[in-house]
């Protein structure tokens, strides 16, 4: 959410940056701002007469005199009073619900563009596999392999689900192991294993609800949801707490199984891994001191490409525009790895600086060391990575020319040894 505050100073300021993503109009903002204002003037004032009043009517009673004149204003006021209070609410209610439903302003440094056609390659890493043999996607090679069933999957649970076999189950099992491994003893991450069902304030305090309803899976009957990535809970973990300073930076990894709609997405996605209802992710998520939260986004980004490097994966770093940052980010990076049958760089991670955006909402503030009141932490996270989009890189960039795939050393001591998928069928 917005700082109130800050748009009451900068409406026009803040409204050049909301245009840099669309079209948003805060001319409401004013209106029903002006007009809270306007109430909380009316309504202390009245308040500050009741007490005046009060103390006026005791003075009488105690010298004897008539006071009934003034009660019956004490009266009159006290209903007023409640009157506005009541239009008040509505109006906090209505004014807040503005507030939800605009996306945060982007950082400075972030390309002007209006869609994903203004993105920027930041940096290329690695080099793209030669082969000498027609390559298959990797709905073909699970397939061939026996590693992945998406038939009985439908039948257990319908279209954009997945059912992993074998070899095939222990390569996620295996990816998921050796990142929170790598996060944990190497970049300084606690692991957390949080609730896959979350109450919607959670939601709500990472930006999802109460504009992206339509993609979550929502628990009929109850105000909870499955969550769509671990950014919910983990973030939702100290939700209306006051950390010290001292405490920051905290950084939390997560492996979680995702759940999302997907509502509205169309195409060659509907089949295979990359676009699932149902898929794991190990996430990583920050909680800085608003002055190095950039230096930790940058660090958070490195700890998501070290994943790619180990597994020797080629892959891109591209930073989005404006026009296709997230709701909730000021600036966002997406980590790309080549995928060889499509002949193009998918999305395998977005790592974005929420700064005090989320914050705000779920009302997670820290105290300086210096003392004064306390501020609102910057929030970060990032994917390290999507599992079933890493298998899918695996699966295409070391198929074989037999059919088979090898195993990337790093994750071999995690398959028992195994170094290779051996071809089973046609």
């Amino acid at each position: 959410m917005l700082d109130i505050k800050y748009l009451r100073d900068n409406l026009e300021g803040a409204a050049a940056r909301l245009a840099l993503r669309g079209d948003y109009d805060l001319a409401p903002f004013n209106t029903m701002d002006l007009k809270r204002r306007a109430m909380l003037q009316e309504v202390e004032a009245l308040k500050e007469r009741r007490n005046k009043v009060s103390e006026e009517v005791a003075k009488l009673k105690k010298a004897k005199e008539n006071a009934d004149e003034l009660i019956g204003e004490m009266r009159g006021v006290s209903a007023r009073i409640k009157e506005i209070d009541k239009e008040l609410g509505a109006c906090e209610e209505e004014l807040n619900a503005f507030l939800m439903g605009l996306p945060n302003l982007t950082h400075e440094s972030v390309p002007v563009g209006k869609d994903e056609g203004g993105n920027v390659t930041v940096r290329t890493v690695g080099e793209k596999p030669v082969f000498d043999f027609e390559v298959k996607d990797h709905i073909a090679l699970g397939e061939s392999l026996d590693i992945i069933d998406f038939e009985r999957a439908s039948k257990l649970a319908g279209a954009r689900f997945s059912l992993m076999k074998g070899a095939g189950a222990r390569l996620e099992r295996a990816l998921t192991s050796f990142m929170l491994d790598l996060h944990t003893t190497e970049h300084g991450y606690t692991e957390m294993l949080p609730p896959f069902i979350v109450r919607s304030e959670c939601c709500v305090g990472t930006g999802q609800l109460p504009k992206f309803e339509e993609d979550l899976f929502k628990i009929e009957g109850s105000a909870q949801y499955l969550i769509p990535t671990a950014e919910v809970p983990i973030t939702n973990i100290h939700r209306e707490e006051v950390l010290t300073e001292d405490e920051l930076p905290i950084r939390y990894t997560a492996y979680t199984p995702c759940f999302r709609k997907e509502a509205g997405s169309y195409g060659k996605d509907v089949k295979g891994l990359i676009r699932l209802h149902q898929f794991s992710k190990v996430e990583l998520v920050k909680f800085v001191a608003p002055e190095d939260s950039y230096t930790e986004l940058e660090a958070l980004t490195a700890n998501a490409e070290e994943v790619l490097k180990k597994l020797g994966l080629h892959y891109r770093v591209v930073e989005l525009c404006t026009g296709d940052t997230g709701f909730s980010s000021t600036k966002t990076y997406d980590l790309e790895v080549w995928l060889p049958a499509q002949d193009t760089f998918r999305e395998i991670s977005s790592c974005s600086n929420f700064e005090d955006f989320q914050a705000r909402r779920a009302g997670i503030r820290f105290k300086p060391k210096g003392g004064g009141k306390p501020r609102f932490v910057h929030t970060l996270n990032g994917s390290a990575l999507a599992v079933g989009r890493t298998v899918v890189a695996i699966l295409e960039n070391y198929q074989q020319a037999d059919g088979s795939v090898v195993i990337p050393e790093v994750l071999r001591p995690y398959m028992g040894g195994l170094d290779c998928l051996q071809w089973r069928k046609v």
